[in-house]
Parts: structure tokens; sequence; C-alpha cells
């Protein structure tokens, strides 16, 4: 499918920088994650006696996204399971590509998150692959925020492909171009950040360049199956999103809660399309008269 093919180009930056900070965990982690996405797809349309579809794309889209979430840590065993829920549970339970409602890639992320707790840990310094923690967890332990330098380049711990803010940037103005992804989302999500962390007496940069906020909202959050389809719906969706980011960060136990925020707003487009559709207009009908006419005209 070209959408798909368009969305793994725009990948191929933060796949790069990936593999360049996190070197071989990253390249098992995302080479399982992608081979248990396509061969649960394949293995489940072959159960179900279904037309093979893997040639789509879809399914090494969801596994790369996937596997871009996660810890340079995680044993792959817990990435091949995670995978998997993805494209069952998060989209073909559902019907298959385009009937899921809540976008699969977060969705495995997050099962992990629930049924293996503590198993992201340790996270890895890029590069040297030294044990440390995220800017994220020194912020909230002690109020230190990373140098905005090394959160935009990627010398961060983090997800294997959430640390490099240009690497995302270069993929995100790839999908704009190709008109595959809405910009608004993104600028919503970014909006409602920053008035947060004004509003906070934070810097809004440190909050938008740390965590997985721009793995999330560029790439997941501009899902076009999972988000809204008329543009107010759109900048509803990602201000609701970056609320939830922040509500997250500053209340919850969990330093991060991207996932949490956009699965939620994803059960939420149904209403949001309910309210922001443009009504269609009722084809008026024809009068009588001009219907009698041209019935007549038409026999004789």
């Amino acid at each position: 499918m070209k959408m798909m093919r368009v969305v793994l180009i725009a990948l191929i930056p933060v796949t790069l920088a990936a593999l360049w900070f996190f070197r071989l965990p990253a390249l098992l982690l995302l080479g399982v994650s992608v081979a248990s996405a396509v061969g649960s797809e394949a293995l489940w349309q072959y159960v179900q006696k279904k037309p093979l579809k893997i040639k789509d794309l879809s399914a090494v889209v969801t596994g790369l996204l996937f596997g871009l979430g996660l810890s340079p840590s995680l044993p792959l065993y817990i990435a091949a399971i995670g995978a998997a829920f993805a494209i069952i549970v998060g989209k073909q339970l559902f019907g298959g590509y385009g009937k899921n409602i809540f976008n699969p890639a977060i969705l495995g992320r997050l099962f992990i998150v629930l049924a293996f707790p503590g198993t992201m840990r340790p996270w890895l310094m890029p590069v040297d692959l030294t044990t440390a923690a995220t800017p994220l967890q020194i912020f909230r332990a002690d109020g230190t925020m990373a140098p905005l330098l090394d959160l935009f380049t990627g010398l961060v711990p983090g997800s294997v492909g959430e640390t490099s803010v240009l690497a995302l940037l270069i993929g995100f103005a790839w999908l704009v171009y190709k008109n595959t992804a809405n910009w608004r989302i993104p600028a919503a999500i970014a909006a409602a950040v920053t008035a947060i962390a004004i509003f906070a007496g934070q810097d809004p940069l440190f909050h938008l360049f740390s965590g997985s906020l721009l793995l999330g909202a560029l790439f997941m959050a501009t899902d076009p199956i999972t988000a809204p389809r008329s543009q107010i719906g759109r900048w509803i969706f990602g201000a609701g999103i970056g609320v939830g980011i922040m509500l997250m960060r500053f209340y919850s136990p969990l330093p991060e809660g991207t996932s949490f925020a956009i699965l939620g707003l994803n059960a939420a487009v149904p209403l949001i399309n309910r309210y922001t559709m443009p009504k269609k207009k009722p084809t008026p009908a024809k009068p009588k008269a001009v219907q009698a006419t041209k019935e007549g005209g038409a026999q004789s």
C-alpha cells in the first residue's frame, strides 16, 4: 500500500538514529518486533481462513513503530509477545486494517508496561549503553532538566526511537510533504503542552523534547485510522492528548503518559466525530409537477 511505504520511508531517519545510538540491542529489538508483527498477522489470517494481506506493509509499520517505543534493555521474547498482542488484539480482533479504534503499536507497548512491569528498565545511555535514568525520571526526582541540545540530537537515555528530536522531525516533514499525516494534531499537542508548561513555570521545550511525546505525537496520534476525520476534531483530539500527557507527568506516579493519553483520546474519537463532522444536507425532493412532466415526455 502506497501510504504504508510513505510511512516506512518517514521512519528511516529515526530507525537509523536508533541503530546508531543503541547498536545491536536496537537492531535485535526492531527485527524481532517486525518479524513477530508480520508473523502474527499471517498466522491469524491463515487460521481464520482469510486472504493473506501482509503485503500491504501495515504489519511492518506496526511492528517497527512498536519496536521504536521500547527500551533497548527489554528482553526480546517480551518484545515478540507485545508485537503479537499489538497485531492480534489491537488490529485483527477489530476486523483488520482500517477497522481498529486504538493505535495498535501503542496498545502493544501499554500491554508490556502493565503485563510485564519493570521490564523496560534499566534504561541505557546511547552509544556506551551504560545504565542511566531518563530525562523525565531525573526531572521527577530533583527538577533537573536535561540540556536541550542533547534532547534534540538524541544523546539521552530512553526508548530506542524516542530520543532524537531531529530524526523524528525529519521523518514527520516527509509525511507532511506526502500529505500522509495531518499537521494539526501534533500542532495542537504542542500548543497544549506549551501552554501548560508555561503556566507551571517550566521550560516547554524540555517537555516537548523529552520522553515519547514526539514519537507519539508525530507518528501515532496522526494515524488516520484512529484519529478524527474533521479538522476541528483533530484540533480537539490533539489538545486533549497534550493535556493528558501533562496531567500524567505532573500528577501520576509514572513519569510519562503519552501512551495513556493517545489511547484515551482514541476512545473518544467516535464522540468527537459525531459532534464535529459537518452534517450532510438532505437532497431536495423534485416537485411532483416536474416529475409528472418528465414522465409524460418519456412516454410520448
